[in-house]
């Protein structure tokens, strides 16, 4: 079971190595330059406030009896 995690925490840095040198500065250059800012930042801002309602729903939903 840890040697499953650690094969997929050995994936995710791949994949967040591979992010950071190619994908992030493609955004930079060509994406965020035509969207524009506002709009990441709202959908940012709209994510953040989606994970706080759900996490507290599931807080505050009653278990299994």
């Amino acid at each position: 079971m840890i040697a499953t995690f650690g094969v997929l925490g050995f994936i995710a840095g791949i994949v967040a190595n591979f992010t950071g040198k190619f994908i992030i500065p493609w955004l930079s250059q060509i994406v965020l330059p035509t969207i524009g800012i506002d709009w990441i930042l709202s959908g940012v801002a709209g994510a953040l406030i989606t994970v706080g309602l759900v996490t507290a729903w599931a807080y505050m939903s009653p278990g299994e009896q």
